[in-house]
């Protein structure tokens, strides 16, 4: 099902990174869910007016993220960002190889975000001119919601399922409790240790090298010094 989607879909935006889920065991310690750096793209599905986050690492969608008006783009440190999703109950974070990557990627998060809460009043607009009736039999009802389309497209494993959506607000205290749940138990420190640590590993290479010259540098010294005072 997952190609079908990507033929009426078009990339608006992509980017290289490393990609982590939080550990679902723990809730607070990030998975790696990529060996290396890959494409990580936003796309636009025009059928549809949905936004989606999708990143693949050989055959497998390591990513797929409908964006939502009440998700949310958090920088943790210079370049690594995380967002959750409600939906796939997770929360997903990227490493970047430089801060600029960082800040252009959280820019386009942004974008997309705004794009998909106008596109969500767009589309409740069209079904109440399509529906008057229901202004007039049940406008407080109505008016409840008017603010969230009645309904939502999920993309499950094997088919598309449509589900009545919640109000905007509870929605969105919905997603800050399990983002808090998920990141209260650990420290956002360690987290962000963790991966600076995996995304820095050619770094500490270099680093290694360094250190193993200096100490050759100190033996060479120690010996100098030792035929000085025999003298």
């Amino acid at each position: 099902m997952y190609p079908l989607h990507r033929e009426r879909e078009q990339p608006i935006f992509s980017s290289r990174a490393h990609v982590f889920q939080i550990d679902p065991s723990t809730k607070r310690n990030w998975l790696p869910a990529s060996k290396h750096a890959v494409t990580v793209s936003f796309f636009y599905d025009a059928s549809r007016s949905v936004y989606r986050i999708i990143s693949v690492g050989g055959t497998k969608a390591i990513i797929n993220s409908t964006v939502t008006p009440n998700m949310t783009f958090t920088k943790t440190s210079q370049k690594f960002g995380q967002w959750a999703d409600s939906r796939a109950n997770t929360v997903y974070g990227l490493g970047f190889s430089t801060e600029q990557q960082l800040q252009q990627f959280a820019e386009q998060f942004k974008e997309v975000k705004e794009a998909a809460r106008l596109a969500r009043e767009k589309s409740q607009e069209r079904f109440e001119l399509a529906n008057p009736a229901l202004n007039i039999a049940a406008p407080q009802e109505l008016s409840e919601e008017r603010h969230s389309p009645p309904l939502l497209t999920v993309n499950g494993p094997n088919e598309e399922k449509l589900f009545r959506s919640k109000s905007a607000e509870v929605e969105l205290t919905v997603e800050k409790e399990r983002v808090k749940k998920m990141l209260s138990e650990g420290s956002m420190c360690e987290i962000n240790l963790e991966v600076e640590l995996f995304t820095l590993q050619d770094s500490n290479a270099k680093l290694v090298a360094a250190l193993q010259e200096a100490n050759s540098s100190v033996e060479e010294w120690k010996k100098q010094l030792a035929e000085i005072c025999k003298v």
